[in-house]
């Protein structure tokens, strides 16, 4: 990798924000960076050779990043979810066991011949773009903390099978690499809790915060790090090493600056470079070679808003609800990445999945439309500012 291949990721991952600030209903930022990605990559111009090691690593490190940041927005610390934690278990489970028939009786007529991969993408929902609607629609929405509680235990549950249901390895050494990396996950959160109000602790972090040091992040991104070791060392997938870290920092309750600071490191350089270079793989011209991943993106979508929809009216929530749940943007993203990486999916389907995701926010936009909600839907990078714990 050169500095002028650095610009060009970095000039294709403008796109998405130019894109997303066109219109009330232009798509999120990422559907431009992804789109980029087409254009330099397999499918364009073939300016981004993808095969470059320091480019994989360096997505591999935006892909680490965005799924901490989805660990972040999980509203792990907000009391008014509890008393919804029941019905949102519930339909979580519904969800989980359509999505499951679903995967099961499409996998004979789909090229992609594993159910339970076919269940994760049909089950998935991203909490990174429904929860900042949900949660802009308040109390126009009588059910709005059971369907965040829905939305992020599904979030939670697709993010977990994902090194499951795609195994790179033998099964049980990925389960131990799942079981260290959520023993360290468990081990920092008790410390973070614990040393935080420390009078010595407390006297660093406000020198930091006075001298600029970012000690906060220095250390999520040491935790996030040390954790994707563990987890590549034993064929778990780094999204697990993400997630988990994110839940920690979501725990433990992040400032405001870590906030911004995410919003600097992530979304401003790691992440675009994670999606352009996810485009930059896919192959458009395979789609007319191969018009079965069509049918594969088409009958995907369908089937994500359909287990989303009739798992709302089992519950009897609107439909707007079951549209927004709908959104996906992570978990298929990783899916995609594994996919390739692992030869488990041709560039062709990776291109109908992610086709199906932009499909999965254009339903959400409507279903956020529905709901009373009339700002742009995003996908936003960083957590919401909360206190320390």
């Amino acid at each position: 990798m050169t500095f002028g291949t650095l610009a060009l990721l970095v000039a294709a991952g403008l796109i998405g924000p130019f894109v997303a600030s066109i219109h009330r209903l232009a798509p999120p930022a990422v559907v431009g960076e992804i789109v980029a990605g087409l254009v330099i990559g397999r499918s364009g111009f073939g300016w981004l050779h993808t095969d470059d090691e320091a480019l994989r690593l360096l997505s591999q490190v935006g892909f680490a990043m965005l799924m901490f940041i989805v660990g972040t927005h999980l509203p792990l610390r907000d009391p008014t979810l509890r008393p919804a934690i029941g019905r949102a278990l519930a339909a979580s489970a519904v969800t989980a066991a359509l999505a499951i028939g679903a995967g099961f009786a499409l996998a004979p007529h789909l090229a992609v011949h594993r159910p339970l991969v076919l269940a994760v993408l049909i089950a998935a929902t991203s909490a990174a773009v429904a929860l900042p609607v949900l949660r802009s629609v308040g109390p126009a929405f009588a059910n709005t903390v059971v369907v965040i509680g829905w939305v992020t235990i599904l979030d939670i549950v697709a993010v977990l099978a994902i090194p499951l249901v795609t195994p790179s390895g033998r099964l049980v050494r990925i389960l131990l690499g799942g079981t260290l990396v959520a023993a360290m996950a468990t081990t920092m959160f008790l410390v973070g809790r614990r040393v935080l109000d420390d009078r010595a602790v407390t006297v660093v972090r406000k020198a930091s915060v006075s001298h600029g040091w970012a000690l906060d992040l220095r250390i999520s991104l040491l935790m996030l790090f040390v954790m994707a070791w563990i987890a590549t060392r034993f064929g778990t997938s780094i999204l697990i090493a993400g997630f988990a870290a994110g839940a920690v920092v979501a725990l433990l309750g992040e400032p405001r600056r870590v906030a911004q600071q995410l919003v600097g490191i992530g979304e401003g350089f790691l992440v675009p470079i994670f999606f352009v270079d996810l485009g930059a793989q896919l192959d458009l011209h395979a789609l007319i070679r191969e018009p079965r991943a069509i049918i594969l993106g088409v009958v995907l979508l369908a089937a994500n808003i359909v287990v989303h929809v009739a798992t709302a009216r089992v519950f009897r929530l609107p439909i707007g609800a079951g549209l927004l749940a709908a959104a996906q943007l992570g978990v298929p993203s990783a899916v995609v990445a594994i996919g390739l990486q692992t030869a488990l999916l041709t560039a062709a389907q990776g291109a109908a999945i992610m086709g199906s995701v932009l499909g999965s926010i254009a339903a959400c936009t409507v279903g956020a439309a529905l709901l009373g909600h009339h700002a742009p839907v995003t996908d936003h990078a960083a957590p919401n500012p909360a206190t320390p714990a």
